[in-house]
């Protein structure tokens, strides 16, 4: 499993640990992801994610995984939720149609 948010793509990177004598050594810088349940109204489903603590509050921010989804580039969005987001606005599509 990847160390990286599935709807940003936030993932990890490196830099150096500076000491007070100004030695250098490398280190990662993690993502704070936690495993999340989120509820998608279109299509009446709860769908398990693996996102960092920034990506849930803009979930919140944007009113829910449908509205994220929609608004999001699918570049940076993971499979599973590249898949999620195609269902969702064609579950929309359909809505409007009828």
């Amino acid at each position: 499993m990847s160390r990286a948010c599935e709807l940003t793509g936030k993932a990890v990177m490196t830099g150096n640990n500076v000491s007070h004598a100004n030695n250098k050594t490398r280190r990662r810088f993690l993502p704070n992801l936690c495993d999340v349940t989120l509820i998608s109204e279109a299509l009446g489903q709860n769908v398990r994610l693996r996102i960092s603590a920034n990506a849930l509050r803009s979930v919140e921010h944007r009113g829910g995984l449908d509205a994220f989804l929609l608004k999001a580039s699918t570049d940076e969005l993971s499979q599973r939720a590249r898949l999620l987001k195609k269902q969702i606005s064609k579950k929309l599509a359909e809505q409007q149609a009828a």
